[in-house]
């Protein structure tokens, strides 16, 4: 099997695994104050402490959600009940993934005025069009670090530290999930309130995330019940997906730029074979762009008639983002992909244990299909 659909979800890795049995094991409730418990706790403060060393921030500040989706969902529900009946105006960019962007839509819903900040005309953003979308009536900015579709990487740092600077009040969220533990993510440089990772996408299980919110920042609970997580998130603690988490992040951490480099290889690679065959499109290219996630156009042939035909010569890869379900993406008409592209559009996304020979798979593959397949018309 060639597997590259990573952005969809990785493999969890074998530290993330042994760590998942060992919280199994580990069967006591970490809210009970016997031993059985303790032993429990002691995992979870574990894992939130190398969740916290990756980020730059105080194990106090992470909480453990059932994903990206729930924690999305917390910081912007949070920020509108924190300062929503004050302020109005709510801040985003039109390529969000669903969990940010559908939030967004309940709050206009619920009266807030939502600004939906544009890339310009090259598909690229401006951290000064999303700092003059801001004024004094803001109470929430939020914009993902990578786009899920495109590898487009936003100007965040430089619009929230600019943002912070003028309006300090004005509570800032990032969306993280596809640069967690593939480029450095640091709280403080990105001066993010609140920061949203995924388990799934780092070699960890599914249905394990974390909200980063900066200490000193009254968010409200999302989730009542028992009081878990100081309050922010009743429910009994997930002990083994927490560790998998814990386990995927600490066997990452200290390799981020060596596997950077190696995927910036593989791009270049990919990108280099796209180009000698002469009808595949590279979608979006440059500095500002993470080479973990690709988006390429393969001339004349339809998505989903490819991705079918890769399947069946085991070549795994994806439309889009997976939670499109096949619907043609609204994000890649914002990023200035051609209309003629958006019905032969597919993603390639790497993991840290792809290699070129996945590439030669994949490309051997498509142009197989270029000769077989029925062309669009």
């Amino acid at each position: 099997m060639v597997y590259l659909d990573n952005a969809a979800t990785t493999k969890p890795c074998e530290q993330a695994c042994e760590a998942v049995m060992k919280g199994l094991e580990t069967f006591g409730n970490p809210s009970s104050l016997h031993r059985a418990g303790l032993e429990a706790e002691l995992l979870v403060s574990e894992a939130r402490e190398c969740v916290a060393d990756a980020l730059g921030c105080s194990a106090d500040e992470i909480y453990f959600t059932s994903g990206a989706t729930e924690s999305n969902n917390t910081a912007v529900f949070g920020a509108f009940k924190a300062q929503g009946k004050r302020k109005h105006r709510a801040v985003t960019t039109t390529v969000e993934h669903p969990a940010v962007a559908k939030p967004f839509d309940e709050l206009e819903k619920l009266g807030c005025e939502v600004i939906r900040v544009s890339p310009d005309e090259n598909g690229r953003f401006s951290a000064k069009d999303i700092f003059d979308a801001v004024n004094d009536d803001t109470f929430l900015v939020s914009a993902m670090l990578v786009n899920n579709e495109t590898g487009a990487v936003l100007p965040v740092q430089k619009a929230f530290s600019m943002i912070k600077k003028k309006y300090p009040s004005v509570i800032t969220h990032c969306d993280c999930v596809q640069g967690f533990m593939k480029t450095p993510v640091s709280v403080k440089k990105l001066c993010a309130d609140m920061i949203s990772v995924s388990g799934h996408k780092i070699y960890a299980p599914k249905g394990i995330g974390v909200l980063y919110i900066r200490k000193g920042l009254h968010i409200p609970a999302y989730l009542l019940g028992g009081g878990q997580e100081k309050g922010m998130r009743s429910g009994t603690e997930s002990v083994p997906l927490i560790c998998g988490f814990g386990a995927a992040v600490k066997m990452l951490k200290d390799n981020i730029p060596a596997n950077l480099a190696k995927v910036r290889e593989l791009e270049s690679y990919l990108f280099e074979k796209c180009r000698e065959n002469g009808e595949i499109t590279v979608n979006y290219s440059g500095e500002d762009k993470l080479p973990y996630v690709n988006s390429i156009s393969v001339k004349d042939l339809k998505s989903e008639v490819l991705l079918h035909f890769l399947e069946e010569r085991g070549v795994y890869v994806s439309s889009g983002s997976a939670c499109s379900k096949g619907k043609k993406s609204g994000v890649l008409q914002e990023f200035k992909i051609p209309a003629r592209d958006l019905d032969t559009t597919i993603r390639v996304s790497f993991s840290v244990n792809s290699q070129k020979s996945d590439v030669d798979a994949f490309i051997a593959a498509v142009e197989e299909a270029q000769k077989k397949l029925a062309r669009l018309r």
